[in-house]
């Protein structure tokens, strides 16, 4: 049986505005029988790193927070740490950058909880028995919610291809044991055009880059590497590059048994929401916004993670790209904009792993709200 879609467009009128809409599309998608009267609700999101501009707008996470309310829940924003070094690893910078950018209970009327506590060492170890895991170790604070309402920034990425639902909560969920074990295959290698700058060296949290390459070069040693990925966002000339083997895919599937092992947290009721707006070519996690790589689309939900991420993806590959952004090509309705930014990624592996092992459908029916 398909899973349902729900999607709504950005058009909207003087008594049907977008807080409207989203109000009608959290009710059809079950938002009441998510949350009950006094349930502690964590709203996931992506606070935006320091600089970034593409998280999701404060003002519609007011909505959302609103809107739990409404439903008698008590509402409360949440990330997780960081691996990288930036403003977000840890919870006293990570609240002052939410602060920053707009969020927390002045803006929202909800606290901002860092999920993995002060350095990221809170967690819940969850047996799930996969592929790549058999326990896996996720935020506490969220495990300990009655209900989770995840609201993801639709995007592609740099590493998985797109950045969707599974990422918001199989990454972003993690505690920070959870993410060196996700990064454990990823092998970052320095370009010979490196101009050693050092920035590399600076930013990289386990002190495995040094400027003792080639002429000087910077240089990664391998055994100390964690795989966090901060040296692809610290060069500024861009010259670290990802090793396209199979790391990729296995980040992938990593990703998606950490998202399993989440929604199999008991008493955890879930639902999903994918902001399919300023599609940007890259995460979050740069402390810069690129232009959007196509028109903005709309917004969905869904009680199925594949699903939304697989409706999400469609839409966009469906779009026109623009022009004068880093696409490099599919610019038609129907290219694969994601496989034109990265075209070593496959990004249907998540998705396809997710399927495979029961997280969620791929085939879904879209069912776009009247207006």
């Amino acid at each position: 049986m398909k899973s349902k879609v729900y999607f709504i467009d950005l058009r909207a009128k003087q008594k049907q505005n977008l807080f409207y809409k989203i109000e009608q599309l959290l009710n059809t998608a079950g938002i009441k029988s998510l949350v009950t009267k006094q349930a502690l609700v964590a709203l996931k999101l992506h606070f935006g790193e320091d600089g970034n501009l593409s998280y999701i707008h404060p003002r519609l996470v007011r909505c959302m927070v609103d809107i739990v309310k409404s439903c008698g829940g008590l509402p409360f924003l949440t990330d997780s740490n960081s691996l990288y070094v930036g403003s977000r690893s840890n919870a006293v910078c990570h609240m002052h950058t939410a602060h920053k950018n707009g969020f927390g209970i002045s803006m929202q009327d909800a606290p901002v909880i860092i999920a993995d506590g002060l350095r990221g060492a809170d967690a819940v170890t969850v047996e799930i028995n996969q592929r790549h895991f058999k326990t896996v170790d996720l935020a506490q604070q969220v495990c300990q919610a009655d209900a989770m309402l995840c609201l993801t920034h639709f995007k592609a990425h740099e590493l998985t291809g797109i950045g969707g639902t599974l990422k918001n909560i199989g990454m972003g969920l993690a505690a920070r044991s959870g993410k060196l074990s996700i990064h454990s295959t990823v092998t970052p290698y320095i370009a010979k055009e490196c101009i050693a700058c050092g920035a590399c060296v600076a930013y990289c949290p386990a002190n495995a880059i040094s400027l003792t390459g080639p002429d000087g070069r910077a240089s990664i040693k391998a055994e100390t590497c964690i795989g966090c990925g901060q040296c692809l966002i610290s060069c500024p000339e861009h010259h670290i590059h990802i090793r396209w083997d199979e790391s990729v895919h296995n980040v992938q599937q990593k990703i998606v048994e950490y998202a399993y092992g989440l929604l199999k947290v008991k008493g955890l009721k879930s639902l999903f929401v994918n902001f399919i707006t300023n599609v940007t070519p890259e995460c979050d996690c740069y402390s810069h916004s690129d232009a959007s790589i196509v028109p903005d689309i709309g917004i969905v939900a869904s009680s199925d993670p594949v699903a939304i991420d697989q409706a999400s993806a469609d839409l966009v590959n469906k779009a026109p790209g623009l022009m004068d952004t880093a696409l490099k090509g599919a610019y038609r309705e129907g290219g694969d904009k994601f496989r034109s930014l990265y075209s070593h990624i496959d990004w249907t592996i998540q998705l396809e792993y997710g399927e495979k092992i029961g997280l969620g459908n791929r085939q879904y029916e879209l069912v776009k709200l009247a207006d």
